[in-house]
């Protein structure tokens, strides 16, 4: 019995950090804060428990905003057909998807339009695949 309890006390913190480190879409993200931006890739992060890339983003007034979004797992992501090559360093997208429930310039990247006018549903599993509202280029909602 006693070595049935270290190793479930184990388990137990083995598991507690990505348990913590996961979260729920909407304690991150505000569904009601849909945005959709086009961009210059500048950065992507190829890990889990998601995938991160970044954007930057020119604003009417001719200043830039860097923009980061979250998406699916690699697993999941290459399953769908995009893989490390393809979110390519310095080619624009458009990514729609919803702001961070904090105001700053991130998001849940729902669904990437790439230049050549494919798109890809790349949201968070379980989430809602709308893929956020259109705005005009370069502005948020």
């Amino acid at each position: 019995m006693k070595t049935l309890v270290v190793a479930c006390s184990l388990f137990a913190l083995a598991v507690a950090p990505a348990a913590r480190a996961h979260h729920s879409f909407s304690s991150t993200f505000d569904r009601d804060k849909s945005v959709t931006v086009t961009g210059v890739i500048t950065k992507v992060n190829w890990g889990n428990p998601h995938i991160w890339f970044f954007i930057d983003v020119k604003n009417p007034d001719g200043t830039t905003t860097n923009w980061g979004f979250e998406t699916n797992p690699p697993g999941l992501m290459q399953r769908i057909g995009i893989t490390k090559d393809r979110l390519k360093i310095g080619e624009t997208i458009t990514v729609q998807g919803f702001r961070t429930r904090d105001g700053s310039n991130n998001g849940a990247g729902q669904r990437i339009t790439f230049q050549d006018g494919s798109n890809v549903f790349a949201g968070i599993p379980g989430q809602d695949q709308s893929g956020g509202g259109q705005a005009p280029q370069g502005e948020q909602r």
